[in-house]
């Protein structure tokens, strides 16, 4: 039986790896920013000529990877793989990986905000989106959800 903050979990990773996947695979496709009406001119501040690598990055790092993570948190899959990098072998992979999701996109976010030399609401959004990632992964109730019972 999944707690409502274990299912408060699922569903932010969920929704911030769906936002990411779409909002890159857009800039991947229009390179120029036209999809998502950014201009290049916003990359003035950066070493990116085009959208590409960062909608690259932000389509894996931010859109598929938490997708992943929260698939891994609702089905609990028997992979055995990603134990090789888990750090906390008491406690299922999937909790591990759901606290590196909140981690890589406060860095996302952080990085973002250094290169563009500016703060939007979108970032105070999402840094506030992986704060609650991080704080709800580290709940009592959803880290006792995933410590291994064998």
């Amino acid at each position: 039986m999944r707690t409502r903050i274990v299912w408060a979990l699922i569903i932010l990773q969920f929704l911030l790896g769906l936002g990411a996947a779409l909002g890159g695979g857009l800039l991947v496709l229009a390179p120029d920013g036209h999809f998502l009406q950014m201009p290049l001119d916003m990359l003035r501040t950066t070493p990116f000529a085009t959208f590409l690598l960062p909608g690259i990055l932000l389509f894996t790092m931010v859109g598929l990877y938490p997708l992943a993570v929260a698939y891994s948190l609702f089905a609990r899959p028997a992979w055995s793989w990603p134990d090789r990098i888990n750090p906390f072998k008491t406690i299922e992979w999937a909790w591990a990986a759901s606290l590196a999701a909140g981690v890589v996109v406060i860095v996302w976010i952080c990085v973002q905000m250094i290169l563009l030399g500016a703060v939007a609401f979108a970032h105070v959004l999402y840094l506030g989106w992986g704060i609650a990632i991080i704080v709800l992964t580290l709940a009592p109730t959803v880290r006792q959800s995933y410590i291994r019972t064998t």
